[in-house]
């Protein structure tokens, strides 16, 4: 039977984005994608944030649908206490299995006190599920990137070791990224082969794509490229 949320999931149902959605999402069962907009998706968590309907719905994991966890991402997001933004997020990532439910978490409690995740990070990067450790990359990407920048953070990223795809992207799309806010702090990286080659040639890659990077950065980065 249905639940009252599932329901109303379902009357936001795209059936042409459904087949959109399945191929940007290939490591998620096609069956279990409603097929819903973001948007839409965002505008019902809006309506419900903050209800006992939700809360109830947070509590019941795991989820049958894709489009309940990105519902459930975009719940507790709006979450202002750490504590209870933490909480909620670490019940939820070991479910996740799409790099599109880990990329939606924004906690309005971490960008209030980014440096208190730290420890949590340091945890998600040794963890054995990928979506974990490409969650706690993201972090390192969207928190300590600019005034709160160190090179413990991406030696951090440099030191994670993964076969999997989605994990490696997330390395190259943090080091492409701080290539154009740190790039003197970041190219020792490349010129030192610090990175597996295939992030290296990736980072590289996802910089020269990049409209932050300078042409002339641009072009001494190709030079980079290893076989």
């Amino acid at each position: 039977m249905m639940t009252a949320i599932q329901k109303r999931l379902f009357t936001l149902q795209d059936k042409e984005y459904q087949a959109f959605s399945a191929k940007l999402n290939p490591t998620v069962d096609p069956d279990t994608i409603i097929g819903i907009r973001i948007p839409a998706l965002r505008a019902l968590a809006k309506e419900l944030k903050g209800s006992d309907e939700a809360e109830k719905f947070l509590s019941a994991l795991p989820h049958e649908y894709f489009e309940e966890y990105l519902l459930h991402a975009f719940l507790i997001g709006y979450e202002k206490v750490f504590d209870k933004g933490l909480s909620a997020t670490e019940c939820l990532l070991p479910y996740l299995n799409s790099w599109a439910l880990t990329d939606s978490i924004r906690v309005k409690a971490f960008d209030k006190a980014p440096e208190k995740l730290l420890p949590h990070i340091e945890k998600w990067l040794k963890g054995d599920h990928p979506y974990t450790v490409r969650f706690g990359i993201l972090c390192l990407m969207n928190y300590f990137l600019n005034d709160r920048f160190a090179t413990r953070y991406p030696d951090m990223v440099a030191t994670v070791h993964s076969e999997e795809y989605y994990v490696r992207m997330m390395q190259a799309w943090y080091f492409a990224t701080a290539l154009a806010k740190q790039y003197d702090a970041i190219l020792p990286y490349l010129t030192e082969h610090r990175l597996e080659p295939w992030v290296h040639n990736k980072t590289i890659q996802k910089a020269v794509e990049s409209y932050r990077i300078t042409a002339e950065q641009k072009a001494y980065l190709r030079t980079l490229k290893v076989k």
